[in-house]
């Protein structure tokens, strides 16, 4: 499958517009040119604000019913068009067709969910009578859309992250403005295509496209956007949080995911979910698995079973079926990874398997005795490389599972109920997987993080929370017995 470049073109407040200065678009595999997307300016992103400023009054307008039919169409028309979906991401990014059939196929599930969480944005009634003096009061909250969010994806899930923003916030009546990855912006673009098909009423959703230096603070810091949505780097994170003000922010910021294997574990399954955790996307995934800590007694078994099935991880074409893995998003990032692992081997660790880069492309790695101190072991690595460690017991994989400043999520594997629980109580994340590795994600539960991994909760039905607020209304009644 080939699609024709034709210079693609943003949508602002309604309208699809072209800019003469470009950003090309390249497949990270052999740098062709896929297409072009506009370069948005300052005024630009102002101009979209104020698109969305009534955006928001006609979302909020919208009945439910027809919420709810804009998102199921949107999904029935990917559903229709997912080869077209699936070939996109894994031209833009780094996927593999495989996995972006899987993607695809998850973007028109979570935009099937959302319309589903649109009927169930319910309040409660409160029992004003508890307090004595109010006796002749009653009344409820319920819950309003914010208006307009600001979303900042990433390159790693250029179409189902994009969806956990957009079906949500249409879902609640709110008006959402995209900023996509510089380098994987298409896919994001065929997704408003898909809302216009819809039906979905100008002005609702913009999808800018452009350089996050030129637009990125007047979208995080513009006082009529009044939630930031962002997944991606803590150091970007950071930024956003001192700039934005007074607003919601709801953040992933990534993770250094860990699996502990205990020696009571299914050792095939553990090692098949590591491995599938660890190299999805060529590692650049936030649930990614980053180390793993096996008891000391299934070591040498684990190890070596982990290692000769990396070692038969085919990394190719990202279009060809067979294959496993792809490149990573561009040879800059293979570089950082390749330094990364260049430096712990320097500082004493040992290199299993891998290790090699060519361009884009860096072979699924498996490391064991790194130090503390190197940065694979503290910072999130986001390319195909895991550490593996040896333990003695479950408290000391919790204590240096925990060791770390991310907590997005863990796996355990182990079939004793006390130590899982054990785990689940004392494992510093905001998921754990029991008999599964980090990697495991469905798209209706809360995802998110502590400490460095992130604020707020993903997941449709959590992000509506996120996007919403409470009206509290109470009625004093008069001349009227309760």
């Amino acid at each position: 499958m080939t699609v024709q470049m034709k210079g693609q073109k943003m949508l602002l407040g309604g309208q699809w517009v072209g800019r003469d200065e470009v950003i090309e678009v390249r497949d990270p595999q052999d740098n062709s040119l896929i297409d072009t997307v506009p370069v948005a300016s300052k005024d630009d992103a102002i101009l979209c604000i104020e698109e969305a400023k009534e955006g928001a009054k006609i979302a909020a307008s919208i009945p439910v019913h027809e919420r709810i039919r804009i998102i199921q169409s949107a999904a029935n028309y990917i559903e229709e068009n997912k080869d077209k979906f699936a070939y996109m991401i894994a031209r833009e990014g780094s996927k593999t067709i495989r996995e972006a059939e899987k993607e695809t196929a998850r973007c028109i599930q979570t935009l099937r969910i959302s319309a589903e969480e649109a009927r169930r944005i319910q309040g409660e009634t409160i029992p004003f009578d508890q307090m004595p003096g109010s006796e002749n009061r009653v009344g409820y909250y319920y819950r309003f859309p914010i208006g307009i969010i600001a979303a900042i994806t990433p390159f790693n899930d250029p179409l189902n992250l994009v969806a956990h923003k957009v079906g949500p916030a249409i879902a609640s009546g709110n008006a959402i403005i995209v900023k996509p990855a510089s380098v994987t912006p298409l896919s994001a673009l065929m997704l408003a295509e898909a809302f216009e098909q819809a039906g979905l009423p100008p002005k609702v959703l913009s999808v800018i496209t452009g350089h996050g230096s030129e637009i990125g603070d007047i979208l995080v810091t513009h006082p009529d956007i009044r939630m930031i949505s962002f997944t991606g780097g803590v150091e970007a994170g950071e930024k956003i949080i001192r700039k934005a003000g007074l607003k919601k922010i709801s953040m992933e910021l990534g993770s250094n995911s860990p699996v502990i294997v205990l020696d009571d574990a299914n050792l095939e399954d553990a090692v098949e979910s590591s491995i599938s955790g660890a190299f999805w996307a060529a590692g650049q995934n936030c649930l990614g698995v980053q180390r793993i800590y096996v008891q000391e007694n299934i070591w040498d078994d684990f190890r070596d079973s982990f290692v000769t099935r990396t070692q038969e991880y085919r990394v190719g074409d990202k279009q060809m079926r067979e294959t496993d893995m792809g490149p990573l998003i561009n040879e800059k990032e293979a570089i950082r990874v390749e330094k990364m692992v260049n430096e712990a081997i320097e500082k004493g660790a040992v290199l299993l398997t891998g290790g090699k880069r060519n361009g884009a492309f860096y072979s699924p790695t498996v490391l064991t005795n790194v130090p503390d101190e190197c940065k694979l072991a503290k910072e999130e690595i986001f390319g195909p490389v895991v550490l593996l460690y040896p333990i003695s017991d479950l408290d000391e994989a919790i204590q240096k599972a925990n060791s770390v400043e991310y907590g997005l999520q863990a796996g355990i594997f182990t079939k004793d109920i006390d130590k899982a629980q054990k785990a689940i109580a004392q494992l510093d994340v905001g998921g754990i997987m029991i008999n599964d590795s980090s990697d495991y994600r469905i798209d209706a539960m809360p995802f998110g993080g502590v400490k460095k991994s992130g604020l707020g909760r993903e997941g449709i039905k959590f992000a509506i929370q996120e996007m919403t607020e409470p009206k509290v209304v109470c009625f004093k009644l008069t001349n009227q017995q309760l």
